[in-house]
């Protein structure tokens, strides 16, 4: 599913983000990615849907180069797969459940049915009350939960999380890694970028550290990180 072989990313003029980079994640894996803050792991997520481009090295993803490949094999890749943003990137002129069923949208699913689809997957993060509702109405913790939604609901292959959890509580924080571990139990492959070491050292998931660009460690059963 991903391949990565001697990636290097470099921010003009001279920022190094990601050095060496060696990974592979097969289908159906779920992958954490974690470090501090400023380790890499936003640029690493975003090189796995095409957002920004290796300097140098080979990103795989799906059987695609993403280091070559030109924009409209990108934009295939990017139905496949989905992402739950940092910063959310929700719609603001779109109604909550319009954003949970854009990626339906894109699949050409009939209104009724991506509708339907998106507010049952508003139910089980309980904003179904707020369908109608825009962006900016809702508070940040709402507004990222319905970015999980949003990269749920159309079943990609590839999820690609940046910190999906970062402003909810404890218990909403469960409700979302139940939702990502039952999507990879259907068979989805998952990566979860975060600096949450608690939720890794509970799930006990492989996980891959970076720090300053590099990849530190990988463990299949992390146990406890420091």
């Amino acid at each position: 599913m991903i391949r990565l072989h001697n990636v290097q990313k470099i921010y003009p003029p001279d920022q190094p983000a990601l050095k060496g980079i060696e990974l592979r994640v097969h289908e159906g894996d779920f992958l954490f990615i974690a470090g501090a803050s400023g380790a890499g792991k936003t640029t690493l997520v975003k090189l796995l849907f095409g957002a920004t481009r290796a300097t140098s090295g080979q990103v795989l993803v799906g059987g695609r180069n993403l280091s070559v490949v030109d924009e409209d094999n990108i934009a295939y890749l990017r139905r496949e797969v989905g992402v739950v943003f940092q910063d959310y990137r929700l719609l603001p002129r779109r109604s909550v459940v319009d954003n949970v069923a854009l990626g339906l949208e894109v699949k050409g699913v009939p209104k009724r049915q991506r509708t339907d689809l998106a507010m049952d997957m508003l139910k089980l993060i309980e904003l179904d009350d707020r369908a109608d509702a825009l962006p900016q109405m809702l508070s940040g913790g709402e507004q990222q939960r319905v970015a999980v939604a949003r990269a749920l609901v159309h079943k990609p292959k590839l999820i690609l999380a940046d910190e999906p959890t970062g402003n909810l509580d404890p218990d909403m924080t469960n409700v979302v890694f139940d939702l990502l571990l039952e999507a990879n139990a259907a068979g989805i492959t998952v990566v979860v970028a975060t600096h949450n070491l608690a939720i890794i050292e509970e799930l006990n998931l492989r996980t891959v550290v970076l720090d300053r660009g590099k990849i530190i460690g990988d463990f299949e059963r992390p146990g406890r990180l420091e």
